[in-house]
Protein backbone atom coordinates (compact mmCIF):
# COMPACT_ATOMS: atom_id res chain seq x y z
CA UNK A 1 0.00 0.00 0.00
CA UNK A 2 1.26 3.32 -0.93
CA UNK A 3 2.08 5.48 2.05
CA UNK A 4 0.68 8.53 3.06
CA UNK A 5 4.01 10.26 2.59
CA UNK A 6 4.33 8.66 -0.98
CA UNK A 7 0.79 10.32 -1.50
CA UNK A 8 1.92 13.94 -0.06
CA UNK A 9 5.22 13.61 -2.57
CA UNK A 10 3.26 13.01 -5.66
CA UNK A 11 0.48 15.88 -5.18
CA UNK A 12 3.56 18.25 -3.82
CA UNK A 13 4.90 17.24 -7.42
CA UNK A 14 2.10 16.98 -9.70
CA UNK A 15 1.31 20.54 -8.59
CA UNK A 16 4.96 21.59 -9.23
CA UNK A 17 4.19 19.98 -12.62
CA UNK A 18 1.15 22.11 -13.11
CA UNK A 19 3.42 25.65 -13.00
CA UNK A 20 4.73 26.85 -16.05
CA UNK A 21 8.03 25.88 -17.51
CA UNK A 22 10.69 28.17 -16.74
CA UNK A 23 8.40 30.07 -14.28
CA UNK A 24 9.45 31.59 -10.74
CA UNK A 25 9.45 29.00 -8.09
CA UNK A 26 7.09 27.78 -5.98
CA UNK A 27 7.29 29.11 -2.51
CA UNK A 28 6.92 25.73 -0.20
CA UNK A 29 3.76 27.49 1.69
CA UNK A 30 1.92 27.71 -1.75
CA UNK A 31 2.94 24.17 -2.37
CA UNK A 32 1.69 22.98 1.09
CA UNK A 33 -1.47 25.03 0.99
CA UNK A 34 -2.65 23.78 -3.33
CA UNK A 35 -1.66 19.82 -2.75
CA UNK A 36 -3.27 20.19 0.76
CA UNK A 37 0.16 18.54 3.00
CA UNK A 38 1.20 19.40 6.12
CA UNK A 39 4.21 22.14 5.29
CA UNK A 40 6.42 19.66 8.25
CA UNK A 41 5.76 16.71 6.08
CA UNK A 42 6.26 18.82 2.88
CA UNK A 43 9.59 19.80 3.99
CA UNK A 44 11.13 16.74 4.43
CA UNK A 45 9.59 15.64 1.30
CA UNK A 46 11.04 18.55 -0.47
CA UNK A 47 14.39 17.70 0.68
CA UNK A 48 14.57 14.36 -0.42
CA UNK A 49 12.91 14.75 -3.87
CA UNK A 50 15.74 17.73 -4.32
CA UNK A 51 18.57 15.39 -3.16
CA UNK A 52 17.05 13.01 -6.16
CA UNK A 53 17.60 15.59 -8.52
CA UNK A 54 14.05 16.05 -9.35
CA UNK A 55 13.71 19.23 -7.82
CA UNK A 56 15.87 22.37 -7.42
CA UNK A 57 15.13 24.87 -4.59
CA UNK A 58 15.81 28.21 -4.59
CA UNK A 59 16.43 30.73 -1.58
CA UNK A 60 15.52 34.06 -0.13
CA UNK A 61 12.82 36.38 -0.81
CA UNK A 62 11.50 35.19 -4.33
CA UNK A 63 12.98 31.72 -3.47
CA UNK A 64 10.75 28.24 -3.50
CA UNK A 65 10.67 25.36 -5.63
CA UNK A 66 10.54 23.98 -9.06
CA UNK A 67 10.81 20.65 -11.06
CA UNK A 68 14.52 19.68 -12.10
CA UNK A 69 13.22 17.94 -15.52
CA UNK A 70 10.58 18.66 -17.97
CA UNK A 71 6.70 16.90 -16.91
CA UNK A 72 7.38 14.39 -19.34
CA UNK A 73 10.48 13.23 -18.23
CA UNK A 74 9.15 12.62 -14.29
CA UNK A 75 7.70 9.13 -13.54
CA UNK A 76 5.63 8.28 -10.71
CA UNK A 77 7.53 5.40 -10.22
CA UNK A 78 10.75 7.90 -9.97
CA UNK A 79 8.63 9.47 -7.28
CA UNK A 80 7.88 6.70 -5.26
CA UNK A 81 11.05 5.05 -5.44
CA UNK A 82 12.87 8.04 -3.89
CA UNK A 83 10.60 8.17 -1.20
CA UNK A 84 9.35 4.26 -0.60
CA UNK A 85 12.68 2.63 -1.94
CA UNK A 86 12.13 -0.13 -3.86
CA UNK A 87 8.60 -1.04 -5.64
CA UNK A 88 8.89 -5.09 -5.12
CA UNK A 89 6.25 -5.85 -2.22
CA UNK A 90 9.12 -8.77 -1.21
CA UNK A 91 12.57 -8.43 -1.24
CA UNK A 92 14.32 -11.65 -3.19
CA UNK A 93 12.49 -9.84 -6.33
CA UNK A 94 14.13 -6.25 -5.81
CA UNK A 95 15.93 -5.37 -8.43
CA UNK A 96 17.55 -2.40 -6.78
CA UNK A 97 17.55 -3.89 -2.75
CA UNK A 98 17.59 -7.66 -3.91
CA UNK A 99 17.58 -9.88 -0.49
CA UNK A 100 16.92 -13.37 -0.30
CA UNK A 101 14.15 -14.27 1.74
CA UNK A 102 14.95 -16.04 5.24
CA UNK A 103 12.29 -18.58 5.18
CA UNK A 104 12.41 -19.46 1.41
CA UNK A 105 13.56 -23.13 0.06
CA UNK A 106 14.41 -22.81 -3.32
CA UNK A 107 14.11 -19.44 -4.72
CA UNK A 108 13.98 -20.86 -8.48
CA UNK A 109 10.61 -22.78 -7.63
CA UNK A 110 9.02 -20.26 -4.86
CA UNK A 111 5.36 -19.75 -5.81
CA UNK A 112 5.25 -16.74 -4.31
CA UNK A 113 8.57 -15.17 -5.49
CA UNK A 114 7.05 -16.24 -8.99
CA UNK A 115 3.87 -13.65 -8.44
CA UNK A 116 5.50 -11.32 -6.87
CA UNK A 117 7.62 -10.60 -9.23
CA UNK A 118 4.93 -10.00 -11.98
CA UNK A 119 3.34 -7.62 -9.76
CA UNK A 120 6.86 -5.96 -9.54
CA UNK A 121 7.16 -5.78 -13.02
CA UNK A 122 3.43 -4.64 -13.97
CA UNK A 123 3.94 -2.25 -10.76
CA UNK A 124 6.78 -0.56 -12.39
CA UNK A 125 5.49 -0.86 -15.95
CA UNK A 126 2.90 1.31 -15.39
CA UNK A 127 3.98 4.08 -13.02
CA UNK A 128 7.91 3.97 -14.87
CA UNK A 129 5.45 4.47 -18.09
CA UNK A 130 3.43 7.20 -16.24
CA UNK A 131 4.77 10.61 -16.18
CA UNK A 132 3.48 13.88 -14.54
CA UNK A 133 2.70 14.86 -17.61
CA UNK A 134 0.22 12.11 -18.15
CA UNK A 135 -0.96 12.51 -14.51
CA UNK A 136 -2.36 15.85 -15.05
CA UNK A 137 -3.43 15.00 -18.44
CA UNK A 138 -5.72 12.22 -16.60
CA UNK A 139 -7.18 14.31 -14.04
CA UNK A 140 -7.62 17.08 -16.78
CA UNK A 141 -9.46 14.41 -19.20
CA UNK A 142 -11.06 13.10 -15.97
CA UNK A 143 -12.98 16.49 -14.75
Amino acid sequence: MLTQRSRYALRAMLFLAQQPAGGRPVPMTRIAAEANVPRKFLELILADLREAGLLHSHRGKMGGYCLSRATHLVSLGEIIRVIEGPLALVPCVSRTAYRPCKDCKDEASCAIRIAMARVRDETARILDGTSLADANAEELAAA
